[in-house]
C-alpha cells in the first residue's frame, strides 16, 4: 500500500529540499515507485534540486484548482524512470492551496505510486500543515542546534495533533534525520552531539547526513547527492536511510534521557 511520507522541520535552511530528493532518488533505485511532491507554495526549489525547472508547465495548484489533470502536472526523472516530481506553483499563495483539493490529489498519488514524498515548507503554517496532513510517515529534519532541535519539538507536537492519522486517535511514524553533522566540531562543543538531539527529540534515529560540500555541489546541478556522488558520504548516509524507510535492517544508534525535560512538547 502506498505511504505518504512528509519531510519536515520547525526551522529554514536544515535541507529538507535537498532531502526530499535525495531520499526520493535513493527510494526509486531502491525499485520503489516514488513521487516527490512540492508544498513550498510560492518559492519553488524542489525542481531545481531535481533538475527539471525548464519542464515545469503545470504545477500542485494547477491540479488543486481543476485545471490540469495530475498527469498534465507530473514530470518523469529523466534519469530513474520510478522517480516522479510534482511542482509547486511559483506565482501563487499556500492560500490557493485547499483542504479537499490536497486530499483528492494525494489520493489519487496514492493509486499511481509506492511512496508519495511531500517536502514541506519550513515553520507552523498553512502550507506545512497541509504538507504533513495525510502523512503515514514523518522524517524530521534537524540540525545540530539548539533552535533547529526545539523547532523540531514543536513540529512533533503538530505530528501528534494536525494530521489526519491523530484525529484517528493514531500516531504518525516519525524518524529523525540529523543533517550536516561534524561529529570533531561536536566533541568540541561547537554544535549538539547527536546522543543529545536524539534524548530532546526521543523519536527513532532515520540517518546522520555529515557535512558535505557533495550535498551542496549536487543541488547546483540539478542532481540528488544519492545520483550525482553516490559513494560520498553524504550519499551513502542518504541511501542507508533510504533503506531503512523501505523496511531494511540497517542498525542506528539510539539514546533517550532526562535531557529531553530541556523542552516540553506541546499539542497545537
Amino acid at each position: 500500500m502506498a505511504k505518504v511520507l512528509v519531510v519536515t522541520s520547525g526551522k529554514g535552511g536544515v535541507g529538507k529540499t535537498t532531502s526530499t530528493a535525495a531520499l526520493g532518488a535513493a527510494l526509486a533505485q531502491c525499485g520503489q515507485n516514488v513521487v516527490v511532491v512540492d508544498f513550498d507554495v510560492g518559492l519553488r526549489n524542489l525542481d531545481l534540486v531535481m533538475g527539471a525547472e525548464r519542464r515545469v508547465v503545470f504545477d500542485l495548484i494547477n491540479v488543486v484548482q481543476g485545471d490540469a489533470k495530475l498527469s498534465q502536472a507530473l514530470i518523469r526523472d529523466k534519469r530513474l524512470d520510478k522517480l516522479s516530481l510534482l511542482p509547486a506553483s511559483q506565482t501563487r499563495d499556500k492560500d490557493n492551496l485547499t483542504d479537499e483539493g490536497i486530499a483528492r490529489v494525494i489520493s489519487e498519488l496514492r493509486e499511481r505510486f509506492d511512496w508519495i514524498i511531500c517536502d514541506s515548507p519550513a515553520g507552523i503554517e498553512r502550507g506545512a500543515t497541509l504538507a504533513m496532513r495525510h502523512a503515514d510517515v514523518a522524517v524530521v529534519v534537524t540540525n545540530p542546534e539548539v533552535s533547529s532541535v526545539r523547532d523540531s519539538d514543536r513540529i512533533i507536537g503538530l505530528l501528534d495533533s494536525k494530521t489526519e492519522k491523530a484525529e484517528k486517535g493514531e500516531r504518525v511514524e516519525k524518524h529523525l534525520l540529523l543533517t550536516r553533522y561534524d561529529p570533531v566540531r561536536a566533541e568540541r562543543g561547537e554544535m549538539l552531539k547527536k546522543e543529545d538531539v536524539l534524548e530532546i527529540l526521543s523519536i527513532p534515529l532515520l540517518g546522520i547526513i555529515p557535512e558535505s560540500a557533495e550535498v551542496v555541489r549536487a543541488s547546483n546541478v540539478g542532481a540528488p547527492v544519492t545520483l550525482n556522488n553516490p559513494n560520498s558520504a553524504a550519499g551513502r548516509a542518504y541511501l542507508d536511510a533510504a533503506r531503512r524507510l523501505n523496511g531494511d535492517a540497517v542498525v542506528t544508534p539510539e539514546k533517550r534521557g532526562l535531557f529531553s525535560k530541556l523542552f516540553t512538547r506541546r499539542a497545537a
